[in-house]
């Protein structure tokens, strides 16, 4: 088991789309490992309710907070919410994402404002809320934010998506730089294809993708699966914590293909 005390004491933590898919595996995992005070992120107040209710039976003191990544005050105003509530916040975890697909030639201008929006400019305001809170209390904390593979380029239909995830990478390897003098890490992991509710949507939505899909997608997958929430949920964890030593600024691929190779 990771123990996840850090030296300003218990590991209080914001996860954003922590309701659901990727968010809610890393609530579980944290709360598995000792975390008490978690701050969930959403959109659906009754799948909030649900996750809050889980956490609790799990020892676990948890509030869930509806807000829109795409409002900085609404972010900011998360942060000062969980300082309020735990006395202090210092870990990060942005899941949440919009995924909506767009080629080059089909995003429109209001698309790529919202993709960016959600993708950069919630997480950006986020880590700014935290960071101004560990610097005014002279405390170390820990964020990861949640990327994925296509930040090495990306399929033809997420354009401003994988410009989205890049620009995240970007921000991850400046946040890490700047304060890690502050003890202050940051981390992100990017993911592969992936088996959440999310997806499903995904799947029915944009690619008229029936109830086998994710059946055929795994039958067709190197190692007959696709990430799996809980199990990149362990990643995240060691990440968070102290176990993870000097570790900042590291983008880490998590998935089954390798960037770079083609063919087998």
């Amino acid at each position: 088991m990771i123990t996840l005390d850090t030296r300003n004491g218990a590991t209080r933590a914001l996860i954003t789309g922590g309701a659901q898919g990727v968010g809610l595996a890393v609530a579980r995992q944290l709360v598995d490992e000792g975390c008490k005070a978690l701050v969930l992120l959403g959109r659906s107040e009754a799948k909030g309710r649900a996750a809050v209710a889980e956490l609790e039976k799990k020892g676990a003191e948890a509030i869930f907070i509806s807000a829109d990544l795409a409002d900085p005050a609404a972010c900011l105003a998360a942060v000062e919410t969980g300082v309020t509530r735990f006395g202090s916040l210092n870990a990060l975890v942005n899941a949440a994402a919009s995924a909506a697909r767009g080629s080059l030639v089909e995003t429109t201008p209001d698309m790529f404002d919202e993709m960016f929006a959600i993708n950069v400019r919630g997480p950006f305001f986020l880590m700014q809320g935290l960071v101004k809170h560990l610097l005014a209390k002279g405390q170390a904390g820990s964020i990861v934010n949640v990327l994925s593979v296509n930040v090495h380029g990306g399929q033809s239909f997420l354009s401003s998506y994988s410009a989205s995830k890049g620009a995240l990478a970007t921000l991850t390897k400046n946040v890490a730089n700047a304060y890690r003098r502050n003890h202050i890490r940051c981390n992100a992991v990017l993911p592969g294809w992936m088996d959440t509710p999310g997806e499903a949507d995904t799947q029915a939505r944009f690619h008229g993708a029936g109830a086998d899909w994710l059946a055929k997608a795994e039958a067709a997958a190197p190692m007959r699966q696709l990430v799996k929430t809980h199990e990149m949920a362990g990643l995240i964890t060691y990440m968070l914590s102290p176990q993870s030593g000097v570790m900042t600024g590291a983008l880490v691929d998590y998935d089954q293909n390798v960037p770079g190779i083609i063919g087998e």
